[in-house]
């Protein structure tokens, strides 16, 4: 199992599988197009040509990013993948002299097991500018703000 930098020929997968937590409201939903519009954002783990894993960073400022649409096939939790592409995206971030990473989520348990610790979504008014304003949930957002600080830098 190696993660890898997305390429378009992973991108029906991807859907898919982010498509599988979406409908359980795990994740929120991605279309086609913006998959592709982020693909350079986007890492998968893989054995053979099976996508075990996906997770996403996305740059919301200066020094902020954000872990998105992170995801793991259902028959292969539990084995430390989601966590493996946690800490490429801390290394990503630290590639890009980003020193806080973000997510927002429901797994908070897994997260704090990464190393994250709650903030105020009041504390991210880039992510909030950037893409709570547009999304479904602004006005009724359950889910929680965690962050984690790029460790060398």
């Amino acid at each position: 199992m190696e993660i890898y930098q997305a390429v378009a020929g992973d991108v029906k997968d991807i859907y898919k599988l982010i498509k599988f937590y979406a409908d359980k409201e795990v994740v929120l939903p991605r279309t086609y197009l913006s998959l592709y519009q982020h693909l350079q954002c986007l890492h998968v783990m893989k054995e053979k040509d099976e996508i075990l894993g996906v997770a996403g960073l996305h740059v919301l400022g200066q020094d902020l990013a954000e872990v998105r649409s992170l995801v793991v096939a259902p028959h292969h939790s539990g084995k430390g993948i989601g966590r493996q592409l946690v800490e490429q995206m801390m290394k990503e971030a630290e590639k890009l002299q980003i020193s806080r990473v973000i997510s927002l989520t429901y797994e908070t348990e897994f997260f704090k097991k990464c190393g994250f610790e709650i903030v105020s979504r009041d504390s991210l008014p880039e992510k909030v500018w950037i893409d709570c304003m547009t999304c479904p949930k602004f006005d009724c957002c359950d889910e929680v703000a965690m962050m984690k600080y790029v460790e060398s830098l």
